[in-house]
């Protein structure tokens, strides 16, 4: 997350004024077996790079922050089913919120919608959960469009010293947005063509959000997605459709299945592991031209508590210049 920002750290909760540029990143370090995060670590157990050039940390911390989350719904009938049994159980997995955190919700097939904007009123949320539930689609499913219209609704965000992240819901496969499609699904777009990978991506980048997506796999629908795809080989080459693993690793984030657990406890745990991230920030020690992307890398330092080999750093691979 890049803000131009000035903490005063004499409060419980961070102000940021505009007045002097800090790079803000999401971080988190999980356990490669387990995926489970440590919560143990303090400022001199990271290093910091940009561009290959050691950075100063200036801010460390772990939930400062207020979340502003968008939960993004597939409406591919794989995931409607699991859809509806979230929407009778969500209620438990939103409690893993604290009161300022605020959630929005949005489905997607072709175009995306907003089911419900930013709200803290959980019970708000639950009700556009099951609204969400109930709705169906037979066009395709454009994942960059998605996204990145994800992301404007973060932008929207009410709190603009949140920590931005998309919960999705998918079973990662994705349409290409090839001529035909697009012409029948295009009502869905307003007559637009649907946003590319390489836009998403930037948008992503721009607003520092990070994207953590629950992973579920439809045997039934397994049989027809070979031949679906391959029928699909020439648009997907010439415009990439996207992929919840490749958006999640970029981000920072994470993509586990459900691996047999219920919607519901996989929510929790993607919800606990957003309040175990650590906040690094730091000053950059050059200057470049806005717009320019710096790449960032974030390492455990030698003496950290815990085993660098048995451990892995999650952060954004980037950002760019204001």
């Amino acid at each position: 997350m890049l803000m131009l920002a000035a903490i005063a750290w004499g409060q419980e909760t961070p102000v940021f004024q505009a007045t002097t540029e800090l790079v803000l990143l999401d971080v988190q370090v999980v356990h490669i077996k387990t995926l489970t995060p440590t919560s143990v670590l303090q400022a001199k157990d990271f290093e910091l790079y940009e561009d290959g050039a050691r950075q100063q940390i200036t801010v460390f911390g772990r939930e400062q922050f207020p979340l502003s989350v968008v939960l993004l719904f597939d409406l591919t009938d794989s995931v409607r089913g699991v859809l509806k049994r979230l929407a009778g159980s969500a209620r438990n997995a939103l409690e893993r919120l604290r009161p300022e955190d605020e959630v929005a919700v949005m489905t997607y097939s072709a175009g995306a919608q907003v089911v419900e904007g930013f709200t803290t009123d959980r019970q708000k949320t639950v009700a556009a959960i099951g609204r969400a539930a109930s709705m169906k689609s037979p066009d395709a499913a454009f994942f960059n469009e998605a996204v990145y219209q994800a992301v404007q609704q973060l932008q929207r965000s009410r709190n603009p010293s949140s920590r931005r992240v998309i919960l999705w819901l998918t079973d990662n496969e994705p349409n290409a947005p090839s001529d035909s499609n697009v012409q029948h699904d295009g009502k869905s777009l307003n007559g637009a063509a649907p946003h590319t990978e390489v836009e998403a991506i930037r948008a992503l980048h721009e607003s520092g959000t990070v994207v953590n997506a629950l992973l579920l796999k439809d045997p039934l629908s397994m049989i027809f997605v070979g031949p679906f795809i391959a029928m699909e080989a020439g648009a997907r080459k010439k415009f990439p459709p996207g992929d919840a693993h490749k958006y999640a690793e970029i981000t920072g984030g994470m993509s586990p299945g459900l691996r047999g657990k219920d919607v519901e406890a996989r929510l929790a745990e993607a919800l606990d592991d957003l309040r175990s991230r650590y906040t690094i920030g730091y000053k950059p020690s050059d200057s470049k031209p806005a717009g320019t992307f710096c790449r960032v890398r974030v390492a455990l330092a030698p003496g950290a508590p815990i085993r660098g080999k048995e451990w892995r750093v999650l952060v954004r691979e980037g950002y760019y210049r204001k």
